[in-house]
């Protein structure tokens, strides 16, 4: 049962990241709209984006002195 939880979220994680740089393909985006859960989509697009600004405040960090 948590391999396939698992797994799922992996997929999912691989099409948010894919959505994120634009490059989804039509099949995987029909795919994700007919058979992904919504509760995962949104669970893992909290994730990347919170990934993406703390990546975005730590490069800012250490380009700008303090």
């Amino acid at each position: 049962m948590l391999c396939v939880i698992l797994s799922s979220l992996l997929t999912t994680f691989k099409s948010v990241a894919a959505a994120f740089f634009g490059v989804q393909s039509e099949s995987a985006r029909k795919r994700d709209f007919s058979q992904g859960k919504l509760s995962h989509f949104i669970v893992v697009g909290i994730i990347a984006v919170l990934i993406f600004i703390a990546s975005l405040i730590a490069i800012v960090s250490l380009v700008i002195p303090s």
